[in-house]
């Protein structure tokens, strides 16, 4: 049970440190990108396989949040990711933001849905 709070601790303090790197200057743009895919996804109340199907529903939990946060991290420069590591030790994201997150993907889900749903619309007519 410690190794799997070990390693979820890790993984907090990793997707913290990614969210750094999106405001640090140095990241390049691809990386900004892909680290706003992943920090969103991680903080999106929506998931991909929604967790109340059996084993299925936590290994996008388990999978893709941790490869994707890999993926990232591989793409900015390790100088500029040890700064953003050091300040997520040191100054762990405030609460307040993870709602205003939250808030911000949930719209943009809202707008992934009815887009989606006008292609439907229009396709079966």
């Amino acid at each position: 049970m410690k190794r799997i709070q070990a390693w979820a601790k890790h993984y907090k303090r990793e997707l913290t440190a990614v969210a750094y790197a999106l405001k640090h200057k140095e990241t390049p743009w691809y990386a900004k990108v892909l680290a706003m895919v992943v920090v969103g996804y991680a903080l999106s109340p929506i998931d991909l396989i929604p967790d109340f199907i059996p084993v299925l529903g936590y290994l996008d939990d388990l999978l893709i949040v941790p490869l994707g946060i890999a993926l990232t991290v591989k793409m900015i420069p390790s100088e500029v990711f040890e700064q953003c590591r050091e300040q997520a030790e040191n100054q762990p994201l405030e609460k307040g933001r993870h709602i205003v997150a939250a808030v911000v993907i949930i719209g943009l889900w809202t707008i992934l849905l009815l887009w989606v749903t006008n292609l439907l619309f229009h396709w079966i007519n």
